[in-house]
């Protein structure tokens, strides 16, 4: 890639960048604060898209910025060293020769990790120099590239399923020249060949563990991944760890946000309902629970399985939350202590109930998780006892063929 840039310049965004997440409390490594000052971003994200469209949009409307061109370069800089997702492939298409400016159509298929969510993660995992570290899902190798900086040459592999996105992200790693390699593959079978890895990073939501990550993962290994559900409102982070006798501990906690599900994995929407709220809000009858606040992710996480087919509406003025396939949804408010709900579904009841019993189960913020029972299942439970809450994770999904 050619650009017209000092590597000053380019040393003086990645560092304004540093300097933000330490100054947020995001960035905390020392380790992982001297990877992202010597990670070149712009030979990684050469290219974004923009959405232009506004929610709910089909088809929707984007612009493709080329960091190349001289038009594009500043909105580009700024977009690769700023904090929100970059969004790099429509459809699992071809990367050699996108095209500059306006386009229609298409959903993305592949994007880096927001910048804070990398941190935080990497920094969950604890990366060190020498540990193995795998990563199913790298997209185009942003998180990939960190780790390998941080484990030295040759140790940092990951598993993508993209043929056109694992070409591309080598690529641009070679240019790097930082030693990490990227593997057309299943990223839910890992890669036993260099197995067992001290670190696994999922950069796919998956809706339970894939067996094979377990079992690639080294004693005394770390495992990160998010467990999707449904919802792309109420995520859950799973941290599996294997001690140094071979146990398997699992912790899931609930998350602001996680990463995008795996392909085929069709997540719900309160947009389609959007309209129809706003002209409609429904009922009112009175409320013993006031909204619960949006950072109690333990209880958001319990609703996400225990009343599942539930999304929200964030957009709203008030709490709203939608069961777009019984059309049901519950409006919080007008007042205090009142609800507005529609439907034959009664969304609020649910969320009241699941309310008490979370606080019967002592409000608790981590679940374990059960891998190890032989049965195949993976069981989650807040705690001992008949008060505690339980689900059972749902098995992965058939993927989807890839597209040629």
């Amino acid at each position: 890639m050619s650009l017209d840039l000092h590597a000053e310049t380019l040393s003086d965004l990645r560092a304004a960048m540093v300097d933000r997440l330490t100054s947020a409390g995001v960035l905390t490594d020392p380790h992982l604060r001297d990877a992202l000052l010597r990670v070149r971003r712009e030979v990684l994200l050469p290219h974004a898209y923009v959405r232009v469209s506004g929610p709910g949009a089909d088809p929707i409307d984007w612009r493709l910025l080329d960091g190349s061109h001289p038009d594009d370069r500043q909105e580009w800089l700024d977009l690769i060293h700023g904090d929100e997702s970059i969004l790099l492939q429509r459809d699992g298409e071809p990367l050699g020769a996108l095209a500059r400016g306006p386009v229609t159509g298409g959903h993305m298929t592949s994007m880096s990790t927001y910048t804070p969510a990398t941190c935080d993660a990497l920094q969950t995992l604890q990366l060190a120099p020498n540990r193995r570290y795998l990563e199913p899902g790298p997209g185009p190798g942003v998180s990939l590239a960190l780790a390998a900086t941080i484990t030295g040459p040759g140790l940092a592999i990951g598993v993508e399923r993209d043929g056109h996105m694992a070409a591309f992200a080598q690529h641009n790693l070679d240019v790097l020249d930082i030693g990490a390699t990227v593997i057309e593959g299943d990223a839910l079978e890992g890669h036993e060949t260099e197995a067992p890895y001290d670190r696994i990073h999922s950069g796919i939501g998956v809706p339970c563990v894939p067996p094979a990550w377990v079992e690639q993962l080294a004693p005394g290994g770390r495992l990160l991944t998010t467990l999707t559900t449904r919802t792309p409102s109420w995520p859950g982070q799973l941290l599996v760890s294997r001690t140094g006798t071979g146990r398997i501990e699992a912790v899931l906690q609930g998350r602001p946000r996680g990463y995008r599900p795996m392909l085929g994995y069709q997540w719900l929407s309160a947009l389609g309902h959007r309209a129809q709220i706003q002209a409609e809000p429904g009922r009112p009858r009175p409320t013993r629970l006031a909204p619960p606040p949006d950072d109690a992710y333990g209880f958001w996480l319990a609703v996400a399985y225990l009343a599942p087919g539930l999304v929200r509406d964030f957009q709203a003025e008030t709490m709203t939350i939608v069961a777009p396939e019984d059309d049901s949804w519950a409006v919080a408010g007008p007042g205090e202590g009142t609800v507005r709900v529609h439907g034959p579904r009664d969304v609020w009841a649910e969320v009241e109930d699941l309310h008490a019993r979370w606080e019967r189960a002592g409000r608790p913020d981590t679940y374990r998780v059960g891998l190890t029972d032989g049965t195949g299942t993976q069981p989650v439970s807040s705690g001992p006892g008949r008060k505690a809450l339980s689900w059972t994770l749902p098995p992965l999904a058939a993927v989807p063929p890839q597209m040629p």
